[in-house]
C-alpha cells in the first residue's frame, strides 16, 4: 500500500492552497505550494518529478511528473491555478472543501485542482513497475489568464507522448474540439476641451462610434466566411466586452477604450484574423493619424481539433460511453497538441461549475470516473 494520504485528504490539502491567477496583481498568486504538494505525492509513487519555474512569470512553476519504461504513452494534464472567487457570492469557505449535500464544495474542486486527486487515487494500489510505456502527469501555471505554463511545455526535455488527455471538467464525456481566443484594446486618444465648442476638441467617443460600426462589419463578415457545424454558435464570433471613457457630460472626451474577444474557429489563420481586425479600421487610422491605437491584451490562443477517428477518441468514447463533442469554452489542449500527440479533453465534474461561486463537483459521480481514469491509463500503459 503507498504512503499517499486518503483521496478526500489530498483533494482537501489541494484546495486549501490559494493559486488564484489573475491579472490583477492584487488577485494574483503564485502556485508554487500546490507544485509541491503535487510533487511530494508523486515521488511517493516512485515518480521521478521535474519542476520549471516560467520564464514569462517568475513565481509560478509548471510540474512533469514522470514514470515507466520506452517513449510514447500517455500524458495527463491539468492546471493548478484558479480564478478569483467573489466573497459576497460564496456561502462556504472557497478553501475549505465541504461536504454538504451530496457534493464536495471548494474553489477549484471541479476546475481543476481535484482532477490531480483522482489521478493519484487511480495509481494508489497499482504496481508501477508493470508499465510498458511511460505515464507522465503535467500541472501548469496560469491558465485561466495568459497560459503561460501552457506555452512553455518544450522546456521539458523529450516531453513527446503518443496521447495526451487533459482533465477539465466534461462529466468525462471526451471533447476533441474548441474555437481559439483573443483579446484586444482598441484605445482613442482624442483632444479634452469644453463641450460648449465641439470644434475645440476631438471626442474620443465619437472616433470610437466609428470604430464599432466598422467592427461590427467585421463581425457580419467572420459570421459569412467562416463555418464548423459542429459548433452551436457555428461562426467565429467578436464581442465587446468592456468599454469606457471620458470623465463628464461638459467635457470634450479626451479617451476611450475598448475591450473586444474574438474567438476563432479551429484550422482559422490567427494572422488573418488580425489582419481583417487592423484593415477595417486602417481608413479611420489614416482620417486620425495618431489617435487610433490596437493592442493585443495577451498572445493569442487557436483553436482546437482532434481528428474523430483517432485512436484516443475512439478509446475514450469507449470508456466513457459517451460521443465526442465540441466544447465552446478554450483549453491548454492545442499547446499540448503541439507537443505531438493525440489530444482530448476529459475530466471530472461538470464545466457547469466553473468559474462559479460554491463550486462543487457531486459525490456521485466520484467513483465512476476514477474507474475511467484508471482504465484509461491502464489501457495506453499497461
Amino acid at each position: 500500500m503507498s504512503a499517499l494520504p486518503s483521496f478526500l485528504t489530498m483533494y482537501r490539502e489541494l484546495i486549501a492552497i490559494p493559486s488564484v491567477s489573475c491579472l490583477e496583481p492584487g488577485w494574483d498568486t503564485s502556485n508554487k505550494a500546490v507544485i509541491d504538494k503535487l510533487a511530494g505525492w508523486f515521488e511517493l509513487l516512485g515518480f521521478n518529478v521535474q519542476i520549471n519555474e516560467l520564464s514569462a512569470q517568475r513565481g509560478k512553476f509548471n510540474m512533469l511528473a514522470s514514470i515507466g519504461p520506452g517513449t510514447g504513452g500517455l500524458l495527463l494534464s491539468g492546471h493548478t491555478d484558479t480564478v478569483p472567487w467573489d466573497e459576497g457570492r460564496w456561502t462556504r469557505d472557497p478553501f475549505s472543501l465541504t461536504e454538504a449535500d451530496g457534493k464536495l464544495y471548494g474553489l477549484g474542486s471541479a476546475d481543476m485542482k481535484g482532477f490531480f486527486a483522482f489521478i493519484l487515487e487511480s495509481l494508489r494500489d497499482k504496481d508501477l513497475s508493470q508499465l510498458k510505456k511511460p505515464l507522465r502527469v503535467l500541472a501548469t501555471a496560469d491558465e485561466e489568464t495568459s497560459m503561460a505554463g501552457a506555452r512553455e511545455l518544450k522546456k521539458f526535455a523529450d516531453l513527446k507522448p503518443e496521447f495526451a488527455v487533459i482533465g477539465e471538467p466534461t462529466s468525462m464525456a471526451p471533447v476533441i474540439m474548441h474555437k481559439g481566443h483573443t483579446t484586444e484594446c482598441i484605445r482613442i486618444t482624442g483632444k479634452s476641451g469644453h463641450s460648449s465648442n465641439p470644434a475645440a476638441g476631438l471626442n474620443a467617443i465619437d472616433v470610437m462610434h466609428s470604430v464599432i460600426g466598422r467592427l461590427i462589419k467585421v463581425k457580419q463578415d467572420m459570421a459569412e466566411r467562416y463555418s464548423q457545424p459542429a459548433f452551436e454558435v457555428p461562426y467565429p464570433t467578436m464581442n465587446f466586452g468592456h468599454i469606457h471613457g471620458g470623465d463628464a457630460a461638459n467635457r470634450i472626451c479626451a479617451c476611450c477604450e475598448l475591450h473586444l474577444d474574438m474567438r476563432p474557429l479551429p484550422g482559422m489563420d490567427l494572422p488573418s484574423l488580425y489582419e481583417m481586425l487592423h484593415g477595417s479600421l486602417a481608413p479611420l487610422q489614416q482620417d486620425y493619424p495618431g489617435v487610433i491605437a490596437i493592442h493585443s491584451m495577451h498572445e493569442p490562443i487557436p483553436g482546437y481539433a482532434c481528428p474523430a477517428d483517432s485512436a484516443i477518441v475512439k478509446l475514450a468514447e469507449e470508456l466513457s460511453g459517451e460521443k465526442a463533442m465540441p466544447a465552446n469554452y478554450c483549453t491548454e489542449a492545442p499547446f499540448v497538441q503541439d507537443l505531438g500527440c493525440e489530444t482530448i479533453v476529459m475530466g471530472p465534474g461538470s464545466i457547469r461549475q466553473a468559474h462559479q461561486p460554491d463550486e462543487f463537483i457531486t459525490l456521485a459521480e466520484i467513483n465512476p470516473a476514477q474507474q475511467k481514469i484508471s482504465a484509461l491509463i491502464q489501457r495506453i500503459c499497461n
